[in-house]
């Protein structure tokens, strides 16, 4: 499956490509540098950057992980960033929070709050026969809970494995290899729920 798809004209989609970027040039890294820390190839991140292609789930998860952000945070950069209204305390509708769509899985996933709150909350909604793989790095310094809120999400935890039903919620210990899947034949919806730690 490709981890690319074709330009796309979706604001959020370059929001996430200049959040890379301003990240990138942040810690002075070249297209070199990023690739190496990330396992994405320069050509892959070249257009990312230039908003001329879509990032996989997966390939944010690397990214971010070079960045030691989680891919919530680098997300959450992203949307909040060209929107001052966003960090005004208040009612935020529904209708008007950005929806981002992973193009290899249909994954789909809305920031809940605002970017100075004190935590990330996001909402995942995970396709039928979706598989999200993240590197342990994508973890480390944040702290993180996941809240299973419709369906049934099969959650690798390193070599473990849980099947959490709605309702049912799991609080993630040290930074770990870790797959969100949906096994089922029905939508998953989950909330994220994440706050940054001084220690990995």
């Amino acid at each position: 499956m490709s981890n690319i798809v074709e330009p796309t004209a979706d604001p959020l989609v370059r929001q996430i490509a200049a959040r890379v970027r301003a990240e990138r040039e942040r810690r002075r890294w070249t297209l070199a540098q990023l690739a190496d820390a990330s396992g994405v190839s320069p050509a892959m991140i070249s257009r990312i950057e230039r908003g001329e292609s879509s990032p996989t789930a997966v390939v944010l998860g690397k990214l971010s992980a070079a960045f030691q952000l989680g891919v919530a945070s680098l997300l959450a950069l992203a949307e909040g960033a060209p929107e001052p209204a966003a960090d005004i305390p208040g009612v935020r509708r529904g209708t008007d929070a950005a929806e981002w769509r992973d193009p290899g899985t249909g994954y789909r996933r809305r920031q809940i709050t605002g970017p100075r709150f004190p935590a990330e909350i996001a909402e995942i909604r995970l396709p039928a026969g979706a598989r999200v793989p993240y590197p342990a790095a994508a973890f480390a310094f944040v702290r993180q809970l996941v809240w299973v809120l419709d369906g049934r999400l099969t959650f690798h935890d390193g070599d473990t494995v849980h099947e959490l039903d709605a309702g049912d919620t799991i609080e993630l210990g040290a930074p770990a290899e870790r797959v969100f899947a949906n096994t089922t034949g029905a939508e998953c919806r989950y909330a994220v729920v994440l706050t940054r730690d001084a220690r990995p």
